[in-house]
């Protein structure tokens, strides 16, 4: 099954960096973006996470369903890309 995984992060964030070990433990390909750096990025997250300025804030999208996490902890994480079939 495809799964795609956006995080929007920050690079100072130690919950950005957790959930990018996570992810990286799973051999899940993401792509990371940094919401500091990248222009309109915060807005695009904001717009997905119903405005929330938390980061991480990471979309899981498959061709079943579409996930938000805000602020996920290692287990919730790890059990969404399980349940989406990863």
């Amino acid at each position: 099954m495809a799964v795609r995984v956006t995080a929007y992060v920050t690079n100072w964030c130690p919950d950005c960096i957790r959930s990018r070990r996570v992810l990286q433990r799973a051999g899940i390909p993401f792509e990371e973006i940094d919401i500091e750096a990248t222009q309109g990025a915060e807005e695009a997250m904001r717009a997905l996470n119903g405005g929330s300025g938390k980061v991480p804030t990471i979309l899981i999208e498959s061709l079943q369903d579409c996930l938000i996490l805000v602020e996920p902890d290692d287990r919730a994480l790890a059990e969404a890309l399980r349940a989406l079939g990863k």
